[in-house]
């Protein structure tokens, strides 16, 4: 019923909030990061050196997105080629 689907809600956006929160550059807890490392060194993070860091990581994002789903593509279609 519609209790259900709100709970579903909830455990996605904790979900999305929990992993956006991760010390990975490309997200949100990557900027906290550097804000971190700007308190600990009491200078800012080169602005280049930060941009080339946020792209490999967005890079490899991106490259997991696609292996999961070529994954989840694979399981899905092998059994209809091993009959």
């Amino acid at each position: 019923g519609i209790f259900y689907g709100i709970l579903l809600t909830a455990v996605i956006s904790m979900n999305l909030a929990i992993l956006n929160i991760l010390p990975i550059p490309a997200l949100d807890g990557g900027h906290l990061l550097f804000l971190l490392i700007e308190k600990i060194t009491g200078r800012p993070v080169n602005e280049q050196v930060a941009e080339k860091i946020m792209t490999v990581f967005f890079a490899l994002l991106i490259a997991l997105l696609v292996f999961v789903l070529f994954n989840d593509i694979y399981v899905l279609v092998q059994p209809l080629f091993t009959k």
